[in-house]
């Protein structure tokens, strides 16, 4: 799926109806803490993707987080143009003097949606981010090399590491991050806000059903945030197998640019797992530190700017999140 961007912008419009269909596929994405940074604007022929700075993280002092959240929605925006029969025509960040504006997307050329696409369309409604067991199935062969093509297909690498030498590197490095950044508060006062109590009806946050009351480490098992933090809400079960695999998505540089990039690739990656019931935990937190960022890329060798850690495994559950509807996230 790519994104063409021609010289002469399409006067192809897009309905009310469209814009809904269109905007409620892109809002199936991952975010940060699910805290859905992004906002909308309908235009007659396309439509904008912009960053709300209001939804950041304390700790995301960059806004790098906050970015790679819109470019996953940017590509489930894209597929669901895709789903329309027709290719997305993208311009990234077009307006340099309008810093919230990322994207403007349009409707370009009709072309079918080939089987790939089609397949992590109807993932998206079954895709999350899995913090709780996985099974003891082993990957789909060929799944990895698979989602290191999906990567590629976005301008980003994902490097596997190795279950020894460079795993064991990548734990030591998060668990000494994982000490310090316990005692940040406004990591704290984030997971406070973000996290959502049992029988809650919010739209956003990680909800009781999503996180565990423990953060006891398991054999395999990466440092999760502490969703919790002692308030006895999470539900849960921590316990399961070790994931399958570990892997890095990595970016060539650590732009603005990059960070568009990287949340595409993610999605890319998440949906195009989803579809095989293969799912991610994903581990941001450590590289909210840009020396923390720096040691990994060193210690690890990796072969660009690490952005986000994925452990990838097995899972039948669909314990997905629930998203603000199209009215609340498109501006007027």
């Amino acid at each position: 799926m790519t994104m063409p961007v021609e010289s002469a912008w399409p006067n192809v419009p897009i309905s009310d109806v469209q814009a809904g269909y269109l905007v409620a596929t892109a809002a199936r994405a991952p975010s940060i803490q699910n805290s859905q940074p992004w906002r909308f604007r309908i235009r007659p022929c396309l439509l904008e993707l912009h960053a709300d700075p209001a939804r950041r993280l304390r700790v995301d002092r960059q806004g790098r987080e906050m970015l790679i959240s819109c470019g996953a929605a940017l590509f489930g925006l894209r597929l669901g143009i895709r789903s329309l029969g027709l290719m997305p025509v993208v311009e990234l960040l077009p307006d340099r003097s309008r810093p919230t504006l990322l994207a403007r997307v349009g409707l370009g050329e009709p072309r079918s949606m080939d089987r790939s696409e089609r397949q992590m369309l109807e993932a998206l409604p079954h895709r999350h981010t899995h913090r709780g067991a996985f099974g003891p199935e082993p990957l789909p062969g060929g799944l990895l090399a698979d989602l290191q093509h999906a990567a590629a297909a976005e301008g980003a690498a994902l490097a596997l590491i190795d279950r020894s030498r460079g795993y064991e590197r990548l734990a030591d490095i998060m668990a000494e991050a994982a000490r310090r950044l316990d005692l940040d508060p406004g990591a704290r006062a984030d997971m406070q806000e973000w996290t959502r109590a049992p029988g809650s009806h919010a739209r956003d946050g990680v909800p009781a059903s999503a996180f565990s009351a423990t953060v006891d480490p398991h054999r395999g098992r990466l440092p999760q945030r502490d969703f919790d933090l002692g308030r006895g809400l999470g539900q849960l079960d921590p316990d399961g197998v070790a994931p399958a695999a570990t892997a890095v998505l990595v970016t060539p540089s650590d732009s603005t640019g990059d960070w568009l990039c990287a949340g595409q690739a993610l999605h890319r990656i998440l949906a195009y797992a989803a579809a095989q019931w293969v799912f991610a935990s994903l581990h941001t937190r450590p590289l909210e530190d840009t020396e923390v960022r720096s040691l990994i890329r060193d210690r690890l060798a990796l072969p660009g700017a690490p952005q986000m850690i994925l452990q990838l495994g097995r899972a039948r559950s669909t314990h997905v999140t629930a998203r603000r509807p199209p009215p609340e996230v498109i501006d007027g």
